[in-house]
Order: structure tokens, then C-alpha cells, then sequence
């Protein structure tokens, strides 16, 4: 691997990357084989079924999972997300200046009329979700 500045090759700059490459690699292969030396080797009938919390397993429900637990996590993704990017703003607000507060006043109230619309819409209450399935 040869680096130029000036038109000059440089051997000797890259040997650090190198090195570092070298160490990722070894470590790894330390790692794995320190794990297959000492570890477990047997396969009783149990060993490869799931196991949480102190509860066997079984098979999933009949019906599936309810509809609230896939809205809440999309709807966990989606503003969690937005706060990344609020984060974001506040780190560079100096920079941004007014026009960037504009901005992000213009976010917010987009994320704030979207959770308008989803709470008048019923998306965020579990019990009418559960009473409309019920009756229709």
C-alpha cells in the first residue's frame, strides 16, 4: 500500500493502518478460538430451544400478535428518529442561525400535527382499537 503527497511515495505512512488491521485480525482469531477451546460441547434435547425469563417457550399465538404492539413500535421508530435529528439542530444551532430555528420550527410543527392526527384518529388508544375489532 503506497500513499503520495507531492508525487513523493510513502511507504512508511501506512504502516500503521496496517498494524491496526493486523491487531483487528489477530484479536478475532483469539477470540474465536478461545471460544470454541472452552466451550460447551454438548446437545442435550433442550439446548436449542428458546428460553427467556424462566418460561418455556411455546408455539405463537393462534390469532398472531395484536395490531397495537406493530403501530407502537413503527410510531417509537418514527418520532425517535426525529429526535435524532432534533439532536442534531441543537448541536449546530449557532451555525444554523434563524433561518435553521425557522426550520425546525416548521419540523416540529409537522411532528406535532402528525401526532395531532394520530391521537384524534385513535391510532395511540389500545382500548378503542380493541372495541372496534370486537364489534365489526
Amino acid at each position: 500500500m503506497q500513499l503520495e503527497f507531492g508525487g513523493q511515495a510513502t511507504i512508511g505512512a501506512s504502516w500503521p493502518f496496517l498494524a491496526f488491521i493486523g491487531l483487528i485480525l489477530v484479536t478475532v482469531a483469539v477470540i474465536m478460538t478461545t471460544s470454541f477451546v472452552l466451550g460447551q460441547r454438548h446437545r442435550a434435547s433442550m439446548t436449542g430451544e428458546p428460553y427467556e425469563s424462566g418460561v418455556v417457550a411455546t408455539d405463537f399465538p393462534a390469532a398472531g400478535f395484536p395490531l397495537e404492539f406493530y403501530r407502537i413500535a413503527v410510531f417509537f421508530v418514527v418520532f425517535d428518529v426525529e429526535a435524532v435529528f432534533i439532536y442534531a439542530w441543537a448541536v449546530s444551532l449557532r451555525e444554523a442561525g434563524w433561518s435553521g430555528y425557522v426550520v425546525m420550527l416548521f419540523f416540529v410543527g409537522v411532528l406535532l400535527a402528525a401526532l395531532v392526527y394520530l391521537w384524534r384518529l385513535g391510532s395511540l388508544d389500545w382500548r378503542a382499537t380493541s372495541r372496534r375489532s370486537r364489534q365489526g
